[in-house]
Formats: structure tokens, sequence, C-alpha cells
């Protein structure tokens, strides 16, 4: 699961809704995650009729809509380049529709005209929107894009799930503290999330922060969702990618250096299968994170252990076991953290 500010959540395999003036029932709820069950990312609609996007920005994201419409990954787009002679990579394709380059040789160009007939668009429909040369034929990501890419990846299913607003994720706010408490049923499945995460104000204006949490489970679905620090202003859950974005006011705006504090609690249906572990990423450095997770009584572990991932799927290293105390519960505080993956694994004993 993931979430946002210079942090995301990686969950065992997994964020709702009552807002800070009162619960929101599950009616309500419905129809708050209604816009996102098909699976569809979020847009801002407003204006877009009127205002078309820069001629920088024309060429990929038309791009993007007629991938899009066509159903075709980049890897088959690739495939299908090179059966007609040109080598494109799936990383320079996913470069060219993310705006981050242009093509820009004749070798390029032609791969534009034969994307056109791929995608089944008129001739000149991607050449004709693209911008001038560009001095060095790349764009450098935001500074805070880049920072997220290091450590989810190209194409993560944060990035699916925020669309255009990857590009400028939370760039308005960092993570100074974060404490996680997950709780998990007798049957070893997820069943509560909560968060407290406070954040500063990168410069002045700053008002809300978005959250993204994914699932590795799709039976694993917010039931309900409460807000007790801040007002909760989107709830989408993306069910073909499994996640659930949130957004969430601050109530006012922040100065700079300023801060305030967000939290948050999800409960979550059961999955198919116990989880085994909780992760939380985060691109820049947190001063302090707490994560506690508490087994129920009937569902206890055989083991817990600590580690630590550089970037999202890369091998955890750092590992070291930890114990439980009465509670049925164990814990991982962090200090000082580094940008990369921080998680919590355990073992349940099968009996076999």
């Amino acid at each position: 699961m993931s979430s946002r500010m210079e942090a995301g959540v990686g969950l065992p395999d997994a964020e709702g809704a009552r807002s800070a003036s009162g619960a929101t029932n599950a009616r309500d709820l419905r129809k708050a995650l209604k816009a996102g069950a098909a699976g569809t990312p979020p847009h801002d609609e407003s204006s877009a009729a009127e205002t078309p996007p820069p001629a920088s920005d024309a060429f990929p994201a038309a791009l993007r809509e007629a991938l899009g419409r066509r159903g075709l990954s980049l890897e088959r787009v690739s495939e299908r380049l090179r059966a007609r002679g040109i080598g494109v990579s799936q990383a320079t394709l996913s470069s060219w529709q993310r705006g981050r380059s242009q093509p820009e040789r004749a070798r390029s160009l032609r791969a534009v005209e034969v994307l056109e007939e791929i995608l089944d668009l008129p001739g000149g429909a991607l050449r004709s929107l693209l911008g001038p040369r560009r001095p060095r034929g790349r764009v450098a990501p935001a500074r805070g894009e880049a920072a997220a890419l290091q450590v989810l990846g190209e194409d993560s299913v944060v990035e699916k799930a925020l669309g255009e607003r990857f590009r400028h994720f939370n760039q308005e706010t960092g993570s100074l503290l974060i404490h996680d408490v997950v709780t998990l049923g007798a049957s070893g499945t997820l069943s509560n999330l909560t968060t407290t995460n406070v954040l500063r104000a990168n410069r002045a204006g700053a008002d809300r922060a978005l959250f993204v949490l994914s699932f590795d489970d799709e039976q694993a679905e917010p039931l309900d969702i409460r807000v007790t620090s801040g007002r909760l202003g989107e709830a989408t859950y993306l069910k073909g990618l499994k996640s659930l974005v949130l957004e969430i006011h601050f109530g006012r705006e922040l100065a700079k250096l300023d801060t305030t504090v967000v939290s948050y609690a999800v409960d979550v249906s059961p999955s198919r299968e116990p989880a085994t572990h909780y992760e939380r990423w985060s691109r820049a450095n947190l001063h302090e994170y707490l994560q506690q997770v508490f087994f129920h009584p009937d569902a206890l572990p055989s083991g817990c252990r600590r580690y630590f991932r550089d970037q999202v799927g890369s091998p955890p290293r750092a590992q070291r076991r930890l114990s439980m105390n009465d509670s049925h519960s164990t814990h991982v505080l962090a200090s000082r953290c580094k940008p990369g993956v921080h998680g919590l694994a355990w073992d349940f004993d099968t009996g076999e």
C-alpha cells in the first residue's frame, strides 16, 4: 500500500472516511468511492475543455490518451515497433509519454509516424504536436518526481493512480514524523490501518496532501474511512490498481515551514490470505517513523523482523528479529530515516 507526502505506504498487502465533522455511513462511503470503482484514475475536470494543454505538453498527453484508448502496454508497443524495424525501448516510450523527452532524431520521428499507425491515429496526429527542438532532447523530472522515481521505480502503481498529479506529488509539504498502527484480525488479514502524519510546508499556501494506499489482494477494500485531524476532500478507490487515493485538507493555508497534523483510520475488508508484511516508502528523510503491528490472540505469528529496501521491490536488507509484548504487538522505531522502504514482516506457523 502506499501513502503520500514525502512518504508512501506499502502495505502487507494494503486508508477511509469520517471527516472531522462526523462519521460517514456505508452509503456515503460507497458514493465517495464510486468514481474510481471501475479503476479509472482520478482527474481534475475543471475548465479542461476550455484550456488545451501547452504545446510542450500536447504530444505526451495525446500519446498517453491514445495508448489508454487502445489498451496497449509500452512493452507491446515496443515489440510492434521492433517488428517494423524500428528499435524504441520501453524506457524511451515511457519518457515520451511523461514529457521528460521528445522524439527529435530522424529515426525517432519515423517511429512517431509508425506509432500513429499502431494506435489507429490519422497521419500527423502525433508528429504535429511536437514542440520545438530542445537543447539536449530531455526535460529533467521535477525534483519531487525524481525523488519518488528513485524509490518507486518507473510506472509504479502510485504513478498510475495519480496520473498527471504524480509529477507534482505533494511538493508543497514534507513529512517530519509518521506513526502507523496496523491491526490484524482473527484470520491474520488486515483489519484496520491508522496513520498520524506530521507535515511541514515547503512553501506558503499549502492546504492539502495526497495519500495513495495500495492493497496486494483485490478483496482487501476500504470499508470505512475516518479522518480525525484534517478534512477528507477525496476518496477514490481504483479497483483495477487495488489502490485508494485520499486527498486530505488541512483546514487552513500554511505559512512556509509551518506544521500541521493529519490523522486518518481505514477499516479494510478481509482479504483471501493472511497479511505477511507492512511497508512504508519515503522519498525524503523522515525525522522519525514508528510502526506498530497488533496481532489477534487467535492468530499470533511465529516470528517478526524489520527490514529496509532501497527501492520498492528490491531485496530486503538490514533485517533484524523483533520480539512481541504482552499486548500481542511489535513495533519498529526509526530515527533520521533515509529515503527508501521501511518494513516489518512476520511469519505464521502453518502447522505443516
